[in-house]
């Protein structure tokens, strides 16, 4: 029996720089108005402005992608949308493979994309980063893309469950 987790986050280079910059921005600006005239708000006003910029900056790594390919099926959750795990089972599935994709022009970015003002015949992608998927083709017609790192493990893993669909993964 094989075991396919895996967790991301959104944790790239760019994400983080223009998130520093988006709250530095601000923080100086309210600082510098705080120092350069005490009467505009008071100390606490000016600690819970801070405080807001931060928590508000910081709010984007609380966000995860969870993924579990076992016996039963391909589970997975985007924390804090879902809050449990949803389940595909085998029996569900039509065909589910690897792929390249672009996340911009085919889903309209990264996270939970369900294609409502975009490409709809793409389907659905749950997505932290990068440009591998583990692409799935429901029996029920629909589509979900759920992005991976860990690409050659999810190859594996799929081909030894390729037995519980109807095609070859």
């Amino acid at each position: 029996m094989r075991i396919f987790k895996e967790e991301q986050r959104f944790n790239q280079t760019w994400i983080i720089v223009l998130i520093s910059v988006s709250a530095i921005v601000p923080s100086f600006v309210i600082t510098k108005e705080y120092l350069d005239n005490p009467e505009s708000f008071t100390t606490s006003e000016f600690l819970g402005i801070l405080a807001l910029i931060i928590v508000a900056s910081g709010f984007i790594f609380v966000f995860k992608l969870y993924t579990r390919i076992d016996e039963n099926g391909i589970r997975y959750k985007f924390f804090p949308f879902q809050l449990k795990f949803k389940l595909l089972p085998w029996n569900e599935i039509r065909t589910a493979n690897i792929r390249t994709y672009d996340a911009i022009t085919e889903f309209g970015g990264w996270g939970l994309r369900s294609g409502l003002f975009w490409n709809k015949s793409k389907g659905r992608a749950v997505n932290v980063s990068g440009d591998i998927g583990i692409q799935l083709q429901l029996k029920n017609g629909k589509k979900l893309l759920i992005g991976t790192q860990k690409k050659e493990d999810a190859i594996r893993v799929l081909e030894a469950y390729k037995t519980k669909l109807n095609t070859d993964v």
